[in-house]
């Protein structure tokens, strides 16, 4: 590139930032100004806004855009490595055999721990979990019973 050139684009360059900065200022001056009532309340495709947008949601929701953010994560590299995929060969491949098994162990991972049953079945819960919340169970009423001088049957 000659000096002349570079020259040339620094003038462009200016003059694009100038004539930016005179729209913007004529904008401000020339627009109009009106306070109305509305004028600064939020409107979103047609529909007047209801209540607070201060909103409380949860956690699920929060667990649900987290998955949709990663697995688009996933799909964006899935693109970009298809369009790779001679130039890259088999090592690209496998590379990203990689990562699709790494990403398929989290999710099933996630998957059997109940985090993506959030709006479906309740979690499951552990047996001694059930036992505390219903009084002991039936462990805790055969050691009364044997206490207590009775030979309790153990099925029942």
């Amino acid at each position: 590139m000659t000096p002349a050139r570079g020259s040339v684009r620094r003038c462009v360059a200016a003059l694009d930032g100038t004539e930016i900065a005179l729209h913007l200022g004529l904008a401000s001056l020339i627009g109009q100004r009106h306070h109305a009532r509305d004028t600064g309340a939020p409107y979103e495709a047609g529909v007047a806004p209801t209540g607070s947008a201060r909103l409380r949601f949860a956690a699920p929701f929060y667990l649900v855009a987290l998955f949709f953010v990663i697995f688009d994560l996933e799909t964006v590299f899935l693109f970009a490595w298809a369009s790779a995929a001679r130039a890259l060969g088999w090592s690209g491949y496998l590379g990203m055999l990689v990562f699709l098994g790494i990403l398929s162990v989290a999710l099933i991972y996630e998957w059997r721990l109940g985090v993506l049953d959030a709006w479906g079945r309740p979690p499951r819960r552990h047996a001694s979990d059930m036992d505390r919340q219903q009084g002991g169970g039936r462990q805790d009423a055969l050691v009364v019973e044997q206490a207590n001088g009775r030979a309790a049957h153990p099925r029942g």
